[in-house]
């Protein structure tokens, strides 16, 4: 007899994405953007529909006078977000930020 496999397990990448599924993510985009938001819903494309999502994107400029690199990030808040699976670098859960 086949064994069910519990809810919890993880066989393949996309289970881990699954276990996330209404919990808050953390999200690396290309183009140095970050996303924390709630996962609402995946495919195998890892397109993903998030909520509540802080969006932070980093610039870095060279100061014209000095030539030093001056990394500056912007924080937007989106209620509901369409994330395209192939900007994605990599999922986690939310990094503890010291607060």
């Amino acid at each position: 007899a086949e064994q069910a496999v519990p809810a919890q397990t993880v066989e393949e990448p996309l289970d881990l994405i699954r276990l996330s599924l209404d919990e808050r993510i953390y999200v690396k985009m290309r183009n140095d953007r970050e996303l924390r938001g709630r996962l609402h819903a995946y495919d195998q494309h890892l397109n993903m529909v998030l909520g509540d999502v802080e969006e932070t994107v980093t610039t870095v400029e060279i100061d014209e006078e000095t030539y030093e690199e001056i990394y500056k990030s912007t924080k937007r808040n989106i209620a509901m977000l369409f994330v395209r699976g192939d900007g994605v670098i990599l999922v986690s859960p939310p990094m503890r930020t010291a607060s």
